[in-house]
């Protein structure tokens, strides 16, 4: 009989912090967050990050978890296994990309929220994966949004068009519009905003508009 390997990931770390965007903006999350290329990293097993976990949620007070970071359902296995001996007290989030929706029917059980981050720095190819994670998440029953990060050159039709596009996905999708500023830029809002939320909500009644916590406060 061989013993089964101790799943192990990346991680920037456990980090207690506040969402920065999305639908739970504003809530004080427990944060793994998995490693990027150029991050610094620590290799957690998944032993490691139930310890992590509990003893950080029997110390303080947060509204949930946010599992974010690079690639997330990358790590899908590392995950469950972690999950299967850890029982919060506190909702967990999947903040993602999308573009693995095949992972994400593993792990939705777990799961109490599905956000899709989409900064439109990607292809339509990239587009179109997010809006099908949508669709799984829907499909398993999970509360799901999409937060919309658009850029300078991000026009209101591209907006407007993924907006269609993801209630088709899902009616019940929590879409999140942040304009291209923090709060620390700006007080107040171009009166293009309020315009392009009036067009969204027209297409997609649960559409609001919020701006995005900047760091080091806001994490994801």
């Amino acid at each position: 009989m061989t013993n089964m390997p101790i799943p192990s990931a990346a991680l920037t770390g456990v980090p207690a912090g506040v969402q920065s965007q999305g639908a739970w903006v504003g809530r004080r999350q427990l944060f793994v967050r998995f490693a990027g290329e150029a991050e610094t990293a620590t290799m957690y097993t998944s032993q490691a990050l139930v310890r992590e976990v509990e003893r950080q949620l029997s110390r303080s007070a947060f509204h949930s978890i946010a599992i974010s970071g690079r690639d997330p359902l990358g790590n899908v296995q590392f995950l469950l296994t972690a999950f299967a001996a850890l029982q919060p007290m506190v909702p967990v989030m999947l903040d993602t990309d999308g573009q693995r929706p095949e992972a994400l029917t593993r792990l939705a059980p777990h799961l109490a929220m599905t956000q899709v981050t989409v900064d439109f720095s990607g292809s339509d190819a990239a587009l179109t994966n997010a809006l099908a994670t949508i669709t799984a998440a829907a499909t398993a029953g999970c509360a799901h949004a999409l937060a919309l990060c658009p850029r300078d050159d991000t026009s209101d039709g591209q907006l407007l068009r993924l907006i269609e596009r993801a209630h088709a996905a899902s009616a019940d999708t929590q879409v999140t519009i942040h304009p291209t500023m923090t709060i620390g830029e700006s007080l107040s809002l171009d009166r293009r905003w309020g315009t392009l939320l009036e067009q969204a909500m027209a297409t997609h009644a649960n559409s609001a508009l919020a701006l995005r916590l900047p760091p080091p406060t806001g994490l994801r």
